[in-house]
């Protein structure tokens, strides 16, 4: 069994929902969280949130925080995964930024990833270097918050 199916399956029995709260991967963890049958029971969607003012506008990011640290930064993942959660009235909300490449961006490098996950009893986020292209980068986002997702609920 693979990670979002195992995620899927432990919201599913726990009867929560998720939502994804997406930069640099583009609708990657939404599209993954769907890919597994029966999704529909407890995924809520996604807000795809590429630019930085959408952070602050669709996902309630503070813009003092974006104007201070710029989009990649653990604060602001777990600031995106506490928006998303809010407006799309989840249980489980998951956030990725970052940069995937092939070069650097707002001051860090390609592959420097921020994954977060807020639900109502925690907030957890890891600050990640990834290697490989930008394909490659973006993947490990996914899987990377997925996992952090599946600890929460343990």
């Amino acid at each position: 069994m693979d990670d979002a199916t195992s995620l899927v399956d432990a919201l599913r029995s726990r009867g929560l929902t998720v939502a994804a709260a997406e930069s640099l991967t583009g609708g990657l963890v939404c599209a993954r969280l769907v890919d597994v049958p029966g999704a529909s029971d407890v995924v809520r969607g996604a807000i795809v949130a590429y630019a930085t003012d959408l952070k602050a506008s669709l996902l309630d990011v503070d813009e003092t925080l974006l104007a201070a640290q710029g989009p990649v930064h653990v604060d602001v993942a777990r600031a995106m995964a506490r928006g998303v959660r809010a407006r799309l009235a989840a249980d489980v909300g998951l956030a990725t930024t970052g940069v995937a490449g092939p070069g650097p961006a707002d001051g860090h490098r390609a592959g420097t990833v921020l994954v977060a996950v807020s639900t109502p009893w925690s907030d957890d986020a890891l600050t990640l270097v990834l290697g490989g292209d930008r394909q490659a980068v973006r993947a490990g986002a996914v899987d990377r918050v997925i996992e952090l997702a599946l600890a929460a609920l343990v």
